[in-house]
């Protein structure tokens, strides 16, 4: 009698199945906690006020328990150099976009803000006219400040923790790295397509509300555009002769402070004697500028966010989070603060941009490609000691194959502590900066 075989043991469940079963709670859920419960400041302000301390305690509290368990902090401390030199990137690319809305809101002089109309946009005269057609209901849910920029970046950085519970592929740090670099890639780009051409401003009274700058046009503005901004012949006579031929006109002399090396910024900046004694005090009032920036910065960072969590996690939440996209966009559009074409550009940009940077980090599997590649590079060897039946030599080469897929000799546990405690203080640090620079959307 032939013996029965011997049950098989059931394999253990795969981390992207668990992240799957995750989808349907867990991480999704904490996610959507978040918002709507920040929604409630709209709605009901008490409630809003004991609800969301009782989640931020939830959230800390269960990082803190889960965080001496976590089994990838070398791999953590190796991403860590890479991520501050991502955050350094993304500090440059914010300063650069600083300077040139500034830039671009002073050059022209308040009467130029004033006096030109916006541009037309069909995508404001489309939501006008769904205003007439649908359901008040759903045009005030459209109205609706359900979700803002802080949201979109507290929303990332519970999907980077959520690499402690498992719920991503770690380390949290390299999916972070991906995301400042995309973004300090996606600001530069922004820099340059606004620095190109000026627009109008989608709001006209913008710049008189928000900044204090000259009336007038800045010299350079005075010699290179006004004079051939509107005249039919004087425009026709630049195209033909291709050189400036208009006089600078006699303003008032500008105020020139003293800002030693900075200097060279006071052309670009145009202070004005009640912005504050430094240029750095001019460039905190920057804001989102007073002329139309191509493309939404706003959107940018929402489309990362979305494609980071659809990358990383998936699920119902991830769709809800796309819609969530583009209902800000919409937002975007019907508040003017930007023309429609700023938001649709913003979308696909940021899809592209974030589908080129997958080399920082990305959800397949890097040991089992190193593995792989280490076994064809022994793959003739291999057929050698097959053939000659030296079970040595084939032992030792799948050695080398295993060996291939594995990480990095450990850190020791006080260096593990020490990286683990510093993160969690470093991140609540930047929630408490995203609350206090980026509340206001």
């Amino acid at each position: 009698m032939s013996k029965p075989k011997a049950e098989r043991a059931m394999p253990p469940p795969r981390p992207a199945a668990c992240r799957r079963s995750l989808a349907v709670g867990g991480l999704g859920l904490a996610a959507a906690a978040y918002v709507g419960v920040d929604h409630l400041s709209h709605m009901s302000p008490s409630l809003h006020g004991r609800l969301q301390p009782a989640l931020w305690a939830t959230l800390a509290l269960a990082t803190a328990t889960r965080a001496p368990f976590y089994r990838r902090w070398d791999a953590e401390i190796r991403a860590a150099p890479k991520f501050l030199a991502a955050m350094i990137f993304m500090l440059a690319a914010l300063l650069c976009e600083a300077v040139s809305v500034r830039f671009v809101s002073a050059v022209l002089g308040l009467q130029w803000h004033r006096s030109t109309a916006p541009l037309p946009d069909t995508g404001q005269w489309l939501l006008l006219a769904l205003n007439e057609r649908l359901p008040q209901a759903i045009v005030g849910l459209l109205r609706a400040r359900i979700i803002t920029l802080h949201h979109y970046l507290m929303l990332f950085i519970m999907l980077g923790f959520s690499a402690l519970f498992d719920c991503i592929k770690g380390p949290g740090l390299g999916i972070a790295t991906r995301y400042m670099f995309t973004m300090a890639v996606g600001r530069f780009l922004r820099t340059i397509t606004f620095l190109a051409t000026i627009l109008p401003s989608a709001r006209p009274w913008c710049a008189e509300s928000r900044y204090r700058i000259p009336e007038h046009p800045h010299a350079w503005a005075q010699k290179y555009y006004a004079p051939y901004a509107s005249d039919p012949r004087a425009i026709r006579r630049v195209i033909l002769w291709d050189m400036p031929y208009a006089a600078v006109q006699d303003y008032t002399v500008e105020y020139r402070p003293e800002w030693g090396q900075m200097s060279f910024l006071i052309d670009i900046l145009r202070p004005t004697a009640g912005d504050g004694p430094s240029w750095y005090h001019l460039l905190k009032k920057a804001s989102g500028g007073c002329s139309d920036l191509m493309y939404s910065g706003h959107v940018l960072v929402a489309v990362l966010t979305a494609m980071a969590w659809t990358e990383a996690y998936g699920g119902w939440i991830s769709v809800v989070i796309w819609f969530l996209v583009l209902h800000s966009a919409q937002r975007e559009i019907r508040e003017r603060h930007h023309y429609s074409v700023d938001c649709i550009v913003a979308i696909y940009v940021g899809i592209l941009l974030w589908r080129m940077t997958g080399f920082i980090w990305s959800m397949r599997d890097s040991d089992r490609a190193r593995r792989l590649a280490k076994l064809e590079e022994v793959q003739n060897k291999l057929f050698r000691a097959a053939k000659d039946s030296d079970i040595d030599e084939i032992r030792g080469l799948l050695n080398e194959v295993e060996l291939a897929g594995l990480a990095k000799k450990a850190f020791s546990r006080h260096v593990i502590l020490s990286f683990a405690a510093s993160m969690i203080i470093f991140t609540l640090l930047f929630v408490l900066l995203t609350f206090t620079l980026a509340s206001d959307g």
